[in-house]
Formats: C-alpha cells, sequence, structure tokens
C-alpha cells in the first residue's frame, strides 16, 4: 500500500498495476521453511530458494511484461512440440 502511494508520482498507471500485482501475490503465498535445530542456514536459504521457484512468480511476472500474440504462443507451442516428438523418435 505504502508503495503505491510512493510510486504514483513518480510511475506510470501500467507500472503502478505492475506493483500492484507484485503486491497481492507476495501477500497471497507465503513460503514456509521449516528449521531443525542446530541446521545450517544456508541449507534453509537452499530450501527457500527451491520452494520460491516453485511458485513460478518470477516467470509469470516476466510473462506479463510485454503482450504477445495468442497467434504468435500457439505457434511457439506446435514448435516446441514438433521438437519434443523429434527427440522421442530419435531416441526409438
Amino acid at each position: 500500500m505504502f508503495i503505491s502511494k510512493i510510486y504514483r508520482t513518480f510511475a506510470s498507471r501500467k507500472q503502478i498495476n505492475n506493483i500492484k500485482k507484485i503486491q497481492y501475490y507476495l501477500k497471497t503465498i507465503m513460503i514456509i521453511v521449516p528449521l531443525k535445530e542446530g541446521e545450517n542456514i544456508e541449507r534453509a536459504l537452499k530450501k527457500f530458494k527451491k520452494k520460491f521457484e516453485k511458485t513460478g512468480i518470477v516467470k509469470e511476472l516476466r510473462k506479463r511484461q510485454a503482450f504477445s500474440k495468442p497467434s504468435v504462443e500457439k505457434r511457439k507451442q506446435k514448435i516446441h512440440a514438433i521438437y519434443v516428438q523429434k527427440l522421442f523418435l530419435s531416441e526409438e
């Protein structure tokens, strides 16, 4: 809430909406990493990073930064499907 008030003077409406989306994601997703007694902090950070990556927040935000037409998305999916199919056929 406070961040968006500060950015209103410096940011465009699109940037403010992106900030609001980020704040929404941060509020709705809470990653909990239970620590055992005597466990190393580096190991806990590694677990946190892994869980955070599995949520897909960063991937989703990067995807939303630029609009791509649905036809382009379908074309990419088809090309990828053909590539995967060729890999499976070459293994057999």
